[in-house]
């Protein structure tokens, strides 16, 4: 999602998908005891191609495209389960489209395990060997671990751009368009329900510049909303984690339901919420959210 019409928000999924197969393939190498790992996601109807190396002597594997069903990575894509192989070049289980490529690399000993999102395989990561060992449970395990965190991580992107795509066409339209455009307050419930659901997401989000990105998006909403007719477009220096609170508070949640949410003490929630009322120059919880979307603090 680069260019927004200037709403300054970046959220480049390829970027942050290569952030988080490298992360995927640190976490392989090292918990899996393997020294080279490599992989990629999908880029058409059943191809994948490797993009990303690790702990490797050559560049020989790097663009390389995998279809379903063909050689190690294919196989497993196709059955959507982990598959190894003691000596790549000689395994009778496999067909052997990349042994060039693989042969070229020195690798032996070889394991792939697919990343499904959704039922839907969406890439597969590789560790290997440069000797013909037997690769036990432990390290298929870490493997399979390194799969599921990037699957999560893949998911939260997923999630990330589905409620961009329905708060950001109708802010943008608030923030284009003329002082009088009232809206359409049903739309603006969506944006504001989007808002909350992404700032939940930003805490769950491993990598720190999507983190920053949703954050970013999160205060584009708001500050969209301080266009609106009504509104005073002064906001208060609210911190982040009061800014969180409000945004549970907004949703409906109770301070203990907020405390749930943001992993925090229910005391903790008080105190934040007793802060940013106090800024905001509010009695009750109610006046509080609405000072705050006022402010453009909150869409």
């Amino acid at each position: 999602m680069g260019g927004n019409g200037g709403f300054g928000v970046r959220l480049d999924p390829g970027a942050n998908e290569a952030v988080d197969v490298r992360a995927a393939l640190s976490r392989l190498r090292r918990a899996g005891g393997l020294p080279v790992a490599f992989g990629g996601l999908l880029t058409g109807a059943g191809r994948y191609r490797i993009n990303e190396l690790a702990g490797t002597e050559t560049a020989v594997l790097r663009g390389l495209d995998i279809v379903q069903g063909n050689g190690l990575g294919g196989k497993a894509v196709a059955l959507s389960r982990p598959l190894a192989v003691t000596d790549y070049s000689t395994s009778s289980v496999i067909s052997h489209e990349y042994d060039a490529a693989v042969a070229a690399e020195g690798l032996r000993s070889v394991l792939a395990v697919p990343v499904i999102v959704r039922r839907r395989v969406r890439g597969v990561l590789y560790g290997a060997l440069r000797r013909p060992v037997r690769l036990g449970d432990r390290t298929v395990s870490a493997a399979m671990e390194a799969a599921r965190e990037l699957e999560q991580a893949l998911l939260l992107q997923d999630e990330a751009a589905q409620l961009l795509s329905v708060a950001l066409p109708q802010a943008l339209h608030e923030q284009g368009g003329p002082p009088s455009t009232a809206g359409d307050p049903a739309r603006w419930e969506e944006v504001r329900e989007a808002h909350g659901e992404l700032r939940g997401l930003a805490q769950r989000v491993g990598d720190p510049l999507l983190r920053q990105e949703l954050l970013a998006a999160c205060g584009r909403l708001a500050a969209a909303s301080s266009r609106r007719p009504g509104s005073e477009g002064d906001a208060p220096a609210l911190s982040p984690r009061e800014v969180d609170v409000l945004t549970c508070v907004a949703s409906g949640a109770t301070n203990a339901g907020v405390a749930e949410r943001l992993g925090l003490r229910p005391e903790t929630v008080k105190s934040y919420l007793r802060s940013a009322m106090r800024k905001l120059g509010a009695h009750t919880r109610l006046q509080a959210v609405i000072a705050a979307r006022r402010a453009g603090a909150l869409p």
